[in-house]
């Protein structure tokens, strides 16, 4: 079978913000990637350092398979940990019978590669801008047989109602979450992590985000035991490393979860000052944003974005998107300080410095 290519419809699946920094980016402040700046903090770093004289064993998930379970109240067979919430992803292309995906965008595009990859035609329900990028359930067509969207979803920042997303649940559906920006929405509103009756649903979770673990590659699976099975059977062995199932270990302790709830208690602040800078200079961004980063509508954002860069900011570009076009940018939220100069760099950059 050939491989179909990874891009489609002029959107480049394989864009992400990462490359907005590196090379002749490095040296930009950075607000192309979702990675909580300041982590991971100095507790995790020493518990993952701590691994690292038994390194000549194989790695063993088991304890930290337990303490996922435990913290979402689940039974253990309902766990499956990945490297990073990509290769979920990629196990779910490649392990499920799959006869009629469909994909709700704009939402992170390695879901719609990795079938792509796997030879699966995808089908796209594509999410309007004058609606506030909202879902209707009954825009996913009846017969889809896999069904995936992100909640809260990157890049539009839209936490859509738990109750809306339950609607999509059904026998011979595989409904696919990608909760992996949940953990910086406050109490952690809207999540189905827990939710054991709705029929074939899969949430999945990343801890790179919140904990500054991108280059660890550590998330996980939360889905009906013969789903994880299915998954588990398609995954390469020892397919997590110690230090990475040490960090998912420490991120489950009643401690981290504090920490994570008042780190996106923080990010909402944040967020609300970088919204209201955009809404004072007329600048049309999506509402309601609850995710860790605002979606931004401006004519000519690609010039915008290079005349940023040189001012010292790397923005991520929003065209890679489906669903989305050259006028979208994506920006991280970050602290107060970043912001004020963020948005007197932005007055530069469109003239009104």
């Amino acid at each position: 079978m050939n491989t179909p290519p990874r891009t489609d419809r002029g959107h480049d699946l394989r864009h992400h913000g990462d490359a907005e920094v590196r090379d002749s980016g490095a040296g930009l402040t950075d607000l192309a990637v979702n990675v909580r700046t300041g982590t991971p903090p100095a507790w995790l770093a020493e518990r993952i350092a701590a691994t690292l004289p038994g390194l000549a064993a194989y790695p063993d998930g088991r304890a930290a398979r337990r303490a996922v379970a435990a913290r979402h109240g689940l039974p253990e067979e309902r766990v499956l940990l990945t490297s990073g919430a990509a290769e979920a992803f990629v196990l779910i292309a490649r392990a499920l019978a799959v006869r009629r995906p469909v994909v709700v965008h704009p939402q992170f595009t390695e879901p719609e590669a990795a079938l792509r990859d796997a030879g699966h035609p995808v089908e796209r329900v594509l999410l309007r801008a004058e609606d506030g990028f909202r879902l209707d359930p009954a825009a996913v067509p009846e017969s889809a047989d896999l069904v995936v969207l992100g909640n809260p979803t990157n890049p539009t920042s839209v936490l859509h109602p738990a109750a809306q997303l339950a609607r999509l649940a059904r026998p011979g559906r595989c409904l696919v979450v990608d909760e992996a920006f949940m953990d910086a929405v406050p109490g952690e509103r809207e999540s189905l992590a827990a939710r054991t009756d709705l029929p074939g649903l899969v949430v999945l979770r990343s801890l790179t985000k919140t904990w500054g673990l991108a280059g660890l590659r550590i998330g996980y699976v939360l889905a009906p035991p013969e789903t994880v099975a299915a998954m588990e059977r398609a995954q390469p062995l020892w397919p997590v490393s110690s230090p990475a199932l040490a960090a998912a270990e420490a991120c489950m302790e009643p401690r981290a979860l504090a920490e994570a709830e008042a780190a996106a208690r923080t990010v909402a602040a944040d967020r609300a000052r970088l919204c209201e800078g955009l809404g004072a200079r007329g600048l049309e961004y999506v509402r309601g944003a609850e995710g860790p980063f605002v979606l931004l509508r401006a004519p000519g954002a690609e010039a915008l974005r290079d005349r940023l860069r040189t001012l010292g900011f790397a923005v991520r570009r929003g065209d890679t998107f489906p669903g989305l076009d050259r006028d979208w940018l994506r920006l991280a939220v970050r602290g107060e300080a970043t912001t004020r100069s963020f948005l007197r760099a932005l007055d530069e950059a469109l003239g009104r410095g």
